[in-house]
C-alpha cells in the first residue's frame, strides 16, 4: 500500500521538540522503526518548535536545512517521528524534493510486514486503507474528467473520486471480513467462558518481551525476535499450573507511543482477546531507560479499548540486563503489584507460576461462592 523501503533505502530521521522529553529514547525508537522497515539510517535532523508549522510542520527555514542534509547524505526518504497532515506531507515533498513518510505509515509498513495470518493480514489492509483515505490526492496530479472513448464513455467521474469510491468499497468488505472473523472468535470465547477457566492476556511495549515470557511458560514456540512488531497475531495457549488446573494465556500485539488510531480500530477482533481477558500480565522493559513512558504509553491504549479497568500486574522483564534479583512485590495493601524476572533466563519464573496458580485458585474459589449464592437464592 505505501512505498516499501527496499533493501538499501537510505533515510534521513526527523525529530521536533516540543517539549515532550525523552528525546534519545524517540529517537532511538524511530531509528529501529526504520531499520525494521528495511531501511538504513544515514542522518538525524532535530530541532525545537513550540508548535507545529501548518504548512511544512518543521518551518521554511528547517525544511531547507533537512533539504540540504538530505542531499549531503544521499538520502531516498525523509521520515518523521511524528504524524503529519497529508498538505504537509505534499509540500514537504515538493521543498525536499524526496520521498516524505510520517510515523503512522513507518508503523503501517512494518505491520504489513508482520503480518502472518489471514485476519492480521485483513487488519493490516484495512488500516493502511483508512490511512491512505485522507492521502488520495497525492497519488493523482489528472484530476481532469476521464476523457472518452470505447470502453471509457461513462459517468464522468473524477479519477480521484473513482479511487475514492473504490477504497470505500473494499474498507467495506474487509470490515464484513473480520466482522465474521470477530464472531468466530467469540464463539471461542464463550465456549472458554462455560469451562470457567481463568483467562490471562500478556500486554506490553513492543519488544518488552512477552513473546519470550509466553514461550517460556507454555513451551508454545510462538515467533520472538529482538525486533519491534515481531508479534501481530493473537496467539492462545493451555498452561496447566499444578493443582490450580489450566489457565488460558495469549500473547498478543505489542503496543507503541502514539500507535496510529486506525491500526487500533483495524485491530479491534485481536485485541478484544485483552478486553475480554480475566487478568492482564503487563510486560515491562525493566532495562530501558524511558520504562515510565512505555508504561504510560500501554495504559494508554488499554483505556482506549475498553481495557484500563481490568486487574494488572506487572511483569519487570530483562532483570538479567539490570542484575535485580527476582521477587515478588506487593503494594500497601498486600496485593501482587509487580514480579521480577528474566524470560530469557528463566530467573524468576518459578515465582510468577506460583502468581497464577494462586490467582487461578483465588478465580474458582469465587465461582463457586457466586455459584452457591445462586443456587440459595
Amino acid at each position: 500500500m505505501f512505498d516499501r523501503p527496499s533493501a538499501g533505502t537510505r533515510a534521513l530521521l526527523i525529530q521536533v521538540d516540543f517539549g515532550q522529553g525523552g528525546i534519545e529514547e524517540r529517537l532511538s525508537e524511530v531509528g529501529l522503526l526504520a531499520t525494521s522497515a528495511g531501511a538504513s539510517v544515514v542522518g538525524v535532523v532535530q530541532c525545537r518548535r513550540q508548535a507545529p508549522d501548518p504548512a511544512l510542520y518543521i518551518g521554511k527555514g528547517k525544511a531547507d536545512e533537512i533539504r540540504m542534509a538530505a542531499q549531503l547524505d544521499e538520502a531516498d526518504i525523509v521520515i518523521f517521528n511524528h504524524d503529519i497532515s497529508a498538505a504537509q506531507q505534499r509540500n514537504l515533498e515538493r521543498v525536499l524534493e524526496r520521498r516524505v513518510i510520517d510515523r503512522s505509515a513507518l508503523i503501517l509498513d512494518i505491520f504489513a510486514l508482520r503480518a502472518k495470518s489471514h485476519e492480521g493480514k485483513l487488519q493490516v489492509e484495512l488500516a493502511q486503507l483508512q490511512h491512505l483515505s485522507t492521502r488520495l490526492v497525492r497519488g493523482w496530479t489528472h484530476l481532469e474528467r476521464q476523457k472518452g472513448g470505447i470502453g471509457l464513455r461513462g459517468p464522468g467521474e473524477k479519477q480521484l473520486e473513482t479511487d475514492r469510491r473504490l477504497l470505500g468499497e473494499r474498507v467495506k468488505l474487509l470490515k464484513s471480513r473480520l466482522t465474521q472473523l470477530e464472531r468466530q472468535r467469540g464463539v471461542r470465547r464463550r465456549a472458554r467462558e462455560r469451562r470457567d477457566v481463568l483467562t490471562v492476556s500478556l500486554v506490553g511495549y513492543t519488544n518488552a518481551g512477552k513473546s519470550t515470557l509466553f514461550n517460556a511458560l507454555t513451551k508454545a514456540g510462538a515467533y520472538a525476535a529482538d525486533q519491534l512488531f515481531a508479534t501481530l497475531d493473537t496467539t492462545s495457549r493451555r498452561l496447566f499450573l499444578g493443582e490450580a488446573g489450566n489457565i488460558v494465556l495469549s500473547d498478543t500485539v505489542g503496543f507503541i507511543r502514539d500507535l496510529p488510531h486506525s491500526l487500533v480500530a483495524a485491530f479491534h477482533a485481536t485485541l478484544e482477546e485483552t478486553v475480554a481477558a480475566d487478568v492482564l500480565l503487563h510486560v515491562v522493559d525493566s532495562s530501558s531507560e524511558d520504562r515510565e513512558g512505555q508504561i504510560a504509553a500501554v495504559n494508554g491504549v488499554l483505556e482506549e479499548i475498553g481495557a484500563g479497568s481490568l486487574p494488572q500486574i506487572q511483569i519487570w522483564n530483562k532483570i538479567d540486563a539490570t542484575l535485580a534479583s527476582p521477587e515478588v512485590q506487593r503494594d500497601a495493601c498486600g496485593n501482587i503489584s509487580r514480579v521480577l524476572l528474566s524470560a530469557k533466563t528463566g530467573e524468576g519464573l518459578g515465582l510468577l507460576r506460583q502468581v497464577l496458580s494462586d490467582i487461578a485458585l483465588a478465580h474458582k474459589a469465587s465461582l463457586v461462592a457466586t455459584s452457591v449464592t445462586q443456587d440459595s437464592v
